[in-house]
């Protein structure tokens, strides 16, 4: 029997092109900031939410809430993806432009923006490295053998991973240590320390202007109009940043040593089409090509892509037109976080594998009681 055109690929394979040739190709024009385009996708943001809190004062509506908490929470997401363009530099060519925007959005949301700025800086650089990525990092098995009942049951069981953001922002991931709040964490630079300094003070500040509304509006009525929505953010970027670079059909490679290159690496994340929320979300969704260059604006990105893709062949993969909501994708989101649990500690090319102990040794005991301490 013969083998289909994509079973014979292999995404592995060093490419026959350079990144330069992809930078080629892509038209001069899709470089280009333009920050006042820019700062009216934020001022419609902006406007949306403040909307959404009016709409919700006005109806207080049971009927209401839980359709203004996924509005407001999908807008949440959206205002992180435009201060995540900030610290690209991709928001415009001013780097105080930039800072100032980024602050505000971030914190607006309880992200500490350089904090953040500079471990995603990190991820971009060394996307697909085992070792040295920084986002959804795949364990290597020692590590993941040694990990308890519990890590393991809130990282690999639906719907737990899909709140882990803000305890990444603490402590990181499994196997690295450091704080995103902390300007002496490993994270960081000694020259970085006052720009994390001024985020982390951002941060509480604005915790601490949540502190005042909340004794001026009542505490529930600040759960419903901030805690709720911020919840549904965290379930957004936990869910889109982990489909980036997990869940395809065919598993993906990552890489080590001197197999790993900008390049390969980068060809490792995947673009995903979120139906009607794509441009909601600034098309964060069209991700490849944002990971090898993400100087360009997201306006751009479709434009970039489209010409890219000639250059790409098949180490682009088209991703599954959606239909106006992107139920397609919890399947893969599930598969993906069931079957996706670690890669060898010895390779320099390797795929995840599966623990198909996992649930089947946690006793029941165990879990009812992790249950109970997290519901």
């Amino acid at each position: 029997m013969k083998k289909r055109a994509d079973e014979r690929f292999d995404p592995a394979a060093p490419p026959p092109f350079r990144i330069a040739d992809i930078r080629a190709a892509i038209p001069a024009h899709c470089w280009v900031k333009n920050p006042w385009w820019s700062c009216y996708y934020v001022v419609r943001d902006i406007a949306a939410v403040v909307g959404l809190i009016a709409a919700a004062v006005y109806f207080d509506s049971w009927a209401f809430w839980p359709v203004y908490w996924f509005a407001q929470g999908t807008m949440f997401w959206a205002l992180f993806v435009l201060g995540h363009d900030c610290g690209h530099g991709s928001f415009s060519d001013n780097t105080t432009l930039n800072n100032v925007v980024g602050h505000l959005l971030h914190s607006s949301i309880l992200v500490p923006y350089h904090g953040w700025r500079i471990s995603h800086r990190t991820h971009h650089q060394n996307h697909g490295h085992v070792e040295n990525d920084e986002s959804w990092v795949p364990l290597p098995e020692k590590l993941y053998k040694k990990l308890g009942y519990s890590t393991k049951f809130l990282r690999y069981k639906i719907p737990f991973p899909m709140f882990a953001y803000p305890l990444y922002l603490w402590y990181r991931s499994p196997g690295k240590s450091g704080s995103h709040f902390d300007p002496y964490s490993g994270l960081f630079k000694p020259n970085e320390r006052k720009l994390v300094m001024t985020s982390t003070i951002c941060w509480f500040a604005m915790l601490a202007f949540l502190f005042c509304v909340s004794t001026i509006i009542g505490p529930l009525l600040l759960l419903k109009l901030y805690a709720v929505p911020y919840l549904i953010f965290v379930v957004w970027l936990d869910t889109v940043t982990y489909l980036h670079h997990h869940g395809h059909d065919r598993k993906l490679p990552w890489y080590r040593g001197k197999e790993w290159s900008y390049l390969r690496g980068g060809l490792t994340t995947v673009d995903r089409d979120y139906g009607i929320f794509n441009s909601i979300q600034h098309h964060i969704g069209t991700h490849v090509i944002h990971h090898l260059f993400p100087q360009i604006p997201h306006y751009h990105l479709l434009e970039a892509t489209r010409e890219a893709k000639r250059v790409l062949g098949e180490y682009y993969r088209e991703p599954r037109k959606s239909g106006p909501i992107p139920f397609h994708l919890i399947p893969s989101l599930v598969k993906s976080i069931q079957s996706d649990h670690y890669v060898s500690d010895s390779g320099d090319i390797v795929y995840y594998q599966t623990d198909d102990k996992l649930f089947s040794s946690i006793s029941s005991t165990k879990i009812q009681s992790l249950c109970w301490l997290f519901f």
